[in-house]
């Protein structure tokens, strides 16, 4: 993987005394504060269009600026300083993306913490910036930030969740970082009224460097995904970490070993054409994929979403509110973005992707065309419609347009990012995803600012047109990935994949477990299972340990760790359990 060197040794480093469903939703929820970052980084960019003392330092070179002037718009600021320190971001995530598979030999749990920290050193610049060229350095650095996290996060989501709830997983992702959004566009207000000087921008940034602290923290606790972990070769300890994670540390479980050779089987069966997936894989082999995958990312930011939250207050003021009313329905709105998401959470493993594409496309259409018919009502005929009320109506219609694309538009074009590719190009896949999307993004925050000034009310009436078009492109291009493995979703696009092995273990399995204290081990307990059974128990570690099996009487086995196994094993002991298994296989 170019200059990055692989691992050739791997420590779990997480509490063991969280097990099973814990340890799967706290590492899913911990992973997730990657994009809650993000969803806090967009409320506050919205809120600071509004915010006097952010206006006067970074566009007004300094001059007053007060609440009556920027609801009535009477500050020379050219549109396109907003457009620039909102899409800054966007130009470096996409970089960010675009590296962010190089990092694949570090693993995701590593990837997570490179990206935690872009975010930490940029949040300080943000904080004590004093220019206007200051905060868009530390907007630049945090966009690689942004961009890997936006990468890495959903992956890990599908690669540790159940089969059956990969949907909910990645919508709980979507969950935080919408959270991130309300909970900052309810920060800015609050700092707006208790702190009217620059510690009502700057103390939002503070927060935003505390929340990049804990994640970076918490990746030293995060387990590693398993499919990473057994593509990689850490066998043992990939079964260990799919035990642990769902099925509270018992390797024995008959759904953990199916999974695992599962796994195992489609990282072969990957291999047959090369070790490693190349970016050309993505267009040449997996073509149809791509182009989803492109094409979702795409259609969810022509949809509207960023150009409206990026600068709904400023719309809100713009449309008769006053500054501080403007920050309080806009937080309001951002509590119909995060509980549109409960709906995915709940649902979407179970009535599939498209449904809820195409459900989300028809209701955010009819929001946008509303939306679009009140501001054209304002424009030329303000008699027939009050300022304040036509206001109220955008607050109603947006929360509406934000509660549908949270449930639809918002998780699913990540999930399909994550969950479309195989193994091998699994981070590839995803990066192109993730650069898709940052920059449509990056057209969107750019262009907004422009857009709205020139067509005002067209300019809904536009996002509504390419609503129209993403129905009929997930009606015509899409596929149902729901309601499958992983390892299965290949053969949606007809691909060749693995059948599942036969039953590995039944009610008396093999009561052998894997030691990792500072390496790989084998240790046999008193209820010893049979010597057909014990052997494939011990059959994950073959490519760790070199085993040579002679059964003679119930003696002769001899294992050999390989420098990854620096534990070793007692041959007597195995060697009594084989003889006592084989006894009992007799009888």
């Amino acid at each position: 993987m170019g200059f990055i060197k692989k691992k050739t040794n791997y420590a779990i480093r997480y509490n063991r005394r969280w097990a099973g469903a814990p340890l799967l939703y706290v590492s899913g929820a911990m992973a997730s504060l990657g994009d809650a970052l993000f969803g806090y980084s967009q409320g506050v960019t919205a809120a600071f269009q509004v915010q006097p003392n952010f206006i006067s330092r970074m566009y007004a070179h300094g001059e007053s600026v007060s609440t009556e002037n920027v609801q009535l718009r009477e500050v020379e600021v050219s549109p396109m300083l907003p457009a620039m320190f909102v899409s800054s971001l966007n130009v470096t995530a996409l970089l960010g993306a675009l590296g962010a598979p190089y990092l694949d030999p570090l693993g995701r749990r590593t990837s997570i913490r490179i990206g935690a920290s872009f975010y930490l050193v940029a949040s300080f610049i943000q904080m004590f910036s004093y220019s206007f060229p200051m905060l868009a350095v530390g907007r630049f650095i945090q966009g690689f930030g942004v961009g890997i996290l936006s990468t890495i996060v959903p992956i890990y989501q599908v690669e540790i969740a159940p089969a059956n709830a990969r949907g909910m997983f990645v919508s709980l992702e979507t969950f935080w970082m919408n959270a991130g959004y309300c909970g900052s566009s309810w920060i800015g207000y609050a700092f707006y009224f208790d702190m009217r000087g620059e510690e009502s921008w700057r103390g939002p940034y503070g927060i935003q460097a505390l929340i990049s602290l804990i994640l970076f923290v918490w990746t030293f606790y995060l387990p590693e995904t398993p499919r990473w972990l057994i593509q990689n070769g850490f066998k043992s300890e990939g079964l260990w970490t799919l035990a642990e994670l769902h099925s509270a540390g018992d390797i024995t479980d008959d759904d953990i070993t199916r999974t695992f050779f599962e796994i195992e089987d489609t990282v072969e069966l990957e291999a047959r054409d090369g070790a490693r997936g190349r970016w050309k894989d993505l267009f040449k082999q997996y073509t149809r994929r791509t182009v989803i995958a492109w094409l979702a990312q795409m259609l969810a930011q022509l949809n509207g979403i960023n150009a409206l939250l990026h600068f709904l207050p400023e719309t809100l003021a713009h449309a008769g509110m006053k500054v501080s009313q403007a920050l309080f329905w806009s937080s309001v709105c951002s509590v119909f973005y995060l509980v549109g998401t409960i709906p995915a959470i709940l649902y979407l493993d179970k009535l599939g992707r498209r449904i809820f594409l195409l459900c989300g496309s028809v209701a955010l259409a009819v929001a946008l065309v509303t939306v679009g018919s009140i501001k054209l009502c304002l424009e030329h005929w303000p008699d027939k419609l009050s300022t304040f009320m036509g206001a109220r109506g955008i607050v109603i219609l947006t929360s509406f347009y934000l509660f549908f694309f949270a449930s639809s538009w918002g998780p699913i074009p990540w999930l399909l990012g994550a969950e479309l590719f195989p193994l091998k190009v699994r981070s590839k896949g995803m990066a192109v995803s993730t650069i898709s999307d940052w920059l449509f993004e990056f057209v969107v925050a750019f262009a907004a600012p422009s857009t709205f000034e020139t067509l005002r009310a067209g300019a809904y009436f536009l996002m509504a047109g390419f609503c129209i078009i993403s129905w009929i492109v997930v009606w015509l291009v899409f596929v149902e990935t729901g309601m499958t493995t992983l390892e299965e979703v290949g053969g949606v696009f007809g691909d060749e994949v693995v059948r599942p092995r036969p039953e590995m273990v039944n009610e008396d399995q093999a009561q052998t477990i894997l030691k990792h204290e500072g390496g790989v081990g084998v240790s046999v307990r008193e209820n010893r299972p049979r010597f057909g059974r014990l052997s494939r128990a011990l059959s994950v570690l073959s490519r760790q340990t070199h085993l040579r099996t002679t059964v003679d009487g119930g003696e002769g086995l001899e294992v050999v760790s390989s420098s990854r196994a620096s534990a070793a094993v007692s041959e007597t002991t195995l060697a009594a359990s084989v003889g006592e298994a084989t006894r009992k296989s007799s009888q």
